[in-house]
């Protein structure tokens, strides 16, 4: 055994040697490093007199030479205690590093002032992975040392011996990494000043990492975002303040909400067409009033804070309630849902209703028939769903019931008896015998009746119903059968609660649909009208459930959610494809409004037409007509479209996908030129330069793909790779002469590329302070700096665009809000003017091509607003708020 075990634990034996003599090397590494830094700080304290341990010209020269810092901390800073003209071959070497000697040829640093650490770290803070980091402003890079002590040894003289090197170079890690531990408590505290680290006077306000004068810093997450202030401004007080003076009026909706809700279309006494999407109900003229050629005129409620679920319109057709989901506020608190009561030809609100007393959103609800719309019942999205009966003149509540722990998809008073209510949704039919109590709040009851199935097989859901001018009620179900419920007197004998006068039970059935059943419409002349959902046909049936004519939605727009009834014989019809039509049975439909069906996030205008591409989850790119207000065409991408640009001839457009495709696509012919991939990771922004010669592809790999473009737009061919950035990309714009981008990344930081010089990283920002960009759509820099909100976390910003006469700047935030800025917006607590109506997160927003009008992308709501720039001095439409403040840490000369 011990003969078997010997040659096994050779190897063993070995390794453990190996290792003990590795542990004792780095034991020794460390004895020296110790002493070095004790050797470093006891120089220091020969050089420095008693009283100027906060003098400026010490403190820059030890920060001259500076190793790439740990993620994390700030860039640690060695000593540089040679002359001019002394120099070691080392710090030689380090100054090659640094780049030729004419990025040295800058300003002069102002007195006492304290330059950023070079190094690896980028603009907005982040260590870059291809450590190529960027130094501080030219001209301070290398500062004149102060007179030393005649007993001070020159630790980097010519005449040191070669064996004294290594512990030189030694000595100034240490020197280094003591630097290092004393600046780490100013980064951590963000407040807290280091007086070795912030030379000056009494009185004086300094920040580790900005240049007096030269420089802004504001901190996103705790870390710091340096930006250098343009040569040709003295101070921030000489920028513009106060909000802009250009304001916006909501001019256009683009969609409809018929994917996932009901009760969201019905034709008014005026002749206008109600509907809603995200926070708006819309008033659409199909015909005549204001709008283009295309179509008609729209107006806008825009008076809810969160997505409207359900829509009723009052019997006299001019009155109509609203009802909006709970939503969350900024903080993540839930809000309480609400009931709107507005006049349809004012747009002014009448009547809010049932604040506090709904839970999660109102999923339905309905004006009463027989008494003149005096009584409003609502049912809530929570667990119960409970069923209220409202004061519509008092907006008090008379009675209120929980309802069933199923869901409730519709409910409608009887237009002969008030007091009888239908309710429907999954598995069950309700009917409620309601008393008033007199009218006194709180004193009515309702009781329920439960619809019996008996020999009819009981479907899953039963999505819709609709009363018929005899009485009895038809229902349309999950299995595609109308059921009809007829009256009769009360049964003791039949199963369910309550005492009401009548029941109903069924008396007959129709198969329909082939599929759900979504929407069922009683016309004037007594016909009633159904739409399928799987099989997307309208049917038209008599007396007796006789079938008299029938037409088919074609497929891409999706099945039949909601029908209303127009003039003459025309018909409305909402599609699950979030689609609106209009036409009749014997010749067809077409649509009038269209939408995107599910979350936006590319967005990009033409070059020279009020026109603008939207792509998103759907899958589907679409180019829209700005002044026809339709839709221009639609293709499948199969994929998911994130990011889009134009070619500035317009002839052809850009699309990344989230699979690292990017397209080229002919925008007259719709076919598809170029299909290439980069990497295997989404692509967040592609950018065509202002020439048309190179196309940038920001990606999700931490890359910025650049090709060189034909003069039409046709080919591209790779011309390099940005490589840099340690997050993904996520905003890139071209300079003015299409030499030069700047790039935004996940993790906040600003970097420059040379790109016709061989897609190179810009070591000195400095020196793109005055650089001029043809657009400007990053959320991080100078110019953009005061959009920021307070204590935000990074994410709050979604989009940002600057007009392209530079006056304003519009931004997309996470909190369903549009804001206008003046540009530039490079002041603390800079205000804005503050707009509503997105249900959710603003993924994008541009201004067309004259910046008449500015577009916004909808997240999840899928909707599409166009907002008109009024000029100075123009009305503002809606009330504009104060917007946030940012954090903003300005340099010390610029604290105020």
């Amino acid at each position: 055994m011990d003969g078997a075990g010997g040659p096994g634990e050779g190897p063993a034996q070995e390794a453990l040697q190996s290792l003990s003599r590795r542990l004792q090397v780095q034991e020794k590494e460390m004895e020296l490093v110790k002493a070095a830094l004790a050797e470093a700080l006891r120089l220091l304290r020969l050089q420095a007199p008693p009283n100027s341990l906060q003098d400026s010209g010490t403190l820059a020269a030890t920060r001259d030479s500076s190793p790439a810092a740990p993620p994390g901390l700030p860039p640690p800073c060695s000593p540089s205690l040679v002359s001019r003209g002394t120099q070691t071959e080392t710090e030689a070497e380090r100054e090659a590093s640094l780049g030729p000697s004419g990025l040295s040829n800058g300003p002069p640093a102002p007195q006492g002032g304290s330059e950023e650490p070079s190094g690896t770290q980028s603009e907005g803070g982040g260590s870059s992975s291809s450590g190529t980091g960027s130094p501080g402003p030219p001209g301070i890079l290398r500062l004149t040392q102060p007179p030393q002590r005649a007993d001070t040894p020159r630790r980097n003289s010519s005449s040191s011996s070669p064996s004294e090197r290594p512990r030189q170079k030694l000595s100034r890690k240490a020197a280094s990494s003591a630097n290092l531990l004393l600046r780490s408590g100013s980064t951590e505290s963000r407040g807290g000043k280091d007086p070795l680290s912030s030379p000056g006077g009494p009185g004086s306000r300094r920040s580790n990492y900005n240049l007096e004068g030269i420089s802004v810093k504001m901190f996103l997450r705790g870390r710091p975002i340096t930006m250098y202030i343009p040569s040709g401004i003295r101070s921030l007080e000489e920028l513009p303040s106060g909000p802009p003076p250009e304001t916006l009026s909501l001019d256009w909706v683009y969609g409809y909400r018929g994917r996932d809700s009901r009760s969201n279309l019905f034709v008014l006494r005026s002749g206008e067409v109600v509907y809603f999407i995200a926070c708006v109900v819309v008033l659409y003229r199909p015909e005549g009033g204001p709008g283009g050629p295309g179509g008609g005129g729209q107006r806008h409620y825009r008076g809810h804070t969160d997505c409207v679920r359900c829509l009723a319109v009052h019997p006299d057709g001019v009155r109509v309630a609203s009802g909006q989901t709970a939503g969350v506020d900024k903080d993540g608190k839930p809000l309480q849902p609400v009931v709107h009561v507005w006049d349809s030809e004012t747009l002014l609100k009448l009547q809010e209703i049932g604040l506090g007393a709904f839970e999660r959103g109102v999923g339905a609800l309905a004006f009463s028939v027989a008494d003149q719309g005096a009584f409003l019942c609502v049912v809530d999205d929570s667990n119960e769903h409970m069923l209220s009966v409202w004061d519509c003149s008092r907006g008090t509540k008379l009675a209120e019931i929980k309802s069933t722990n199923d869901s409730v998809l519709a409910v409608g008073f009887s237009p002969r008896d008030s007091s009888c209510i239908v309710t429907s949704g999954k598995s069950h039919v309700h009917f409620w015998n309601w008393s008033g109590g007199a009218g006194v709040p709180g004193n009515g009851t309702l009781t329920r009746k439960q619809g019996v199935f008996g020999k009819y097989k009981k479907p899953k859901f039963i999505p819709c119903f609709v009363f018929l001018p005899d009485g009895d009620i038809l229902t349309g179900d999950s299995e595609g059968n109308i059921l009809t419920w007829g009256r009769s007197l009360s049964d003791s004998r039949t199963p369910g609660r309550g005492g009401a006068k009548e029941t109903y039970g069924i008396v007959a059935q129709a198969h329909a649909h082939e599929g759900s059943i979504f929407a069922l419409c009683l016309r004037r002349d007594g016909t009633v009208l159904s739409g399928g959902g799987r099989d997307r046909r309208l049917v038209q049936w008599g007396p007796g459930l006789v079938a008299l004519q029938e037409a088919e939605i074609p497929e891409h727009f999706g099945a039949v959610r909601a029908i209303a009834e127009g003039p003459g014989s025309q018909l409305l019809v909402g599609t699950t494809k979030n689609a609106l039509l209009r036409g009749d049975l014997a010749q067809g439909f077409s649509p009038v409004i269209q939408g995107h069906t599910d979350e936006l996030w590319g967005l990009c205008t033409h070059p020279f037409q009020n026109r603008f591409l939207t792509c998103g989850h759907d899958r589907q790119l679409c180019l829209w007509d700005g002044e026809g207000h339709a839709l221009a065409w639609s293709i499948d991408l199969k994929e998911t479209g994130l990011c889009a640009d134009f070619h500035p001839s317009g002839a052809v457009v850009a699309v990344g996908l989230n699979t690292g495709r990017w397209l080229v696509l002919d925008t007259e012919t719709r076919e598809i030129v170029s299909d290439v991939t980069d990497g295997n990771e989404q692509l967040s922004v592609v950018r065509y330069s202002p020439d048309g010669l190179y196309l940038a592809i920001g990606s999700h790999d931490n890359m910025i793909y650049i090709y060189s473009v034909s003069s039409d737009g046709a080919k591209s061919n790779r011309f390099g790779r940005c490589v840099g950035h340690s997050s993904f990309i996520t905003h890139l714009d071209w300079s003015k002469d299409g030499s030069f981008i700047m790039s935004n990344s996940g993790d906040y930081e600003i970097l420059y590329w040379d790109v016709v010089g061989g897609c190179k990283l810009l070591r000195n920002r400095y020196d793109s302070r005055d650089r001029e960009w043809a657009t400007y759509t990053c959320v991080l820099g100078f110019h953009v700096y005061g959009v920021w909100p307070d204590g935000s976390d990074g994410t709050d910003i979604n989009s940002l665009c600057r007009s392209h006469n530079e006056r304003v700047v519009a931004v997309a935030d996470d909190f369903c809000k549009v804001h206008l800025f003046q540009y530039p917006c490079a002041r603390a607590k800079a205000p804005s003017l503050v707009y509503g109506g997105h249900g959710s997160h603003v993924t994008s927003v541009r201004f067309t091509h004259d910046d008449s009008h500015l577009i916004s992308l909808g997240g999840k709501d899928a909707s599409i607003f166009q907002w008109r720039v009024l000029g100075a001095g123009g009305a503002v439409p809606a009330p504009a708020t104060p917007s946030r403040t940012p954090s903003l840490s300005p340099a010390s000369s610029l604290d105020v």
